[in-house]
């Protein structure tokens, strides 16, 4: 019976919460607004959605924001760590939105979307700093990506050699 409530609980909060993201996506379509979201303020948008989403699900530095409705526990591969939502009901729900940069990115495009509108220079300078930082966490991985490409090439290639030389 409890865990019927605690779902009933969490679904409402998804209800709440898709209900304000709606309902707020509504009145900013329904203003009169002659501007345009640019192709460069566009790219910003999703940089700066990406690394924000990012901040708050991952980074550690808002940990303890996300602490009352997540924890940060060892990932499967044993390689490293994840945060996964803690708690019943709506903090759950809550830590299940913070926990995926995906989720939390939706609803940071959207506020840094109606912060066009509303405080567009601010909104620009947070942008330009998550965007660049966004950018720079797409390389920083493309290059270690690549780096382990590479690691593992050698590693075959050295293995290779070694095979080779202990069949002559």
């Amino acid at each position: 019976m409890d865990n019927n409530k605690e779902l009933v609980e969490r679904r409402m909060t998804y209800l709440t919460l898709g209900s304000v993201f709606f309902a707020l996506l509504a009145a900013f379509s329904l203003r009169d607004n002659k501007k345009k979201i640019k192709p460069f303020d566009f790219a910003l948008l999703g940089l700066s959605a990406y690394r924000m989403g990012r901040l708050i699900a991952f980074d550690r530095v808002t940990e303890p924001y996300r602490a009352p409705f997540t924890q940060t526990v060892p990932d499967s591969t044993g390689a490293g760590d994840t945060v996964e939502p803690k708690g019943t009901g709506w903090r759950r729900a809550v830590g299940e939105l913070i926990s995926c940069p995906i989720c939390a990115g939706t609803w940071i495009a959207a506020g840094l979307t109606y912060g066009l509108e509303l405080a567009p220079r601010p909104t620009r300078v947070l942008m330009t700093v998550m965007g660049a930082i966004g950018l720079g966490e797409l390389f920083h991985s493309l290059t270690e990506a690549l780096g382990w490409v590479g690691q593992l090439a050698r590693e075959q290639a050295g293995a290779l050699a070694t095979e080779r030389s202990r069949a002559k």
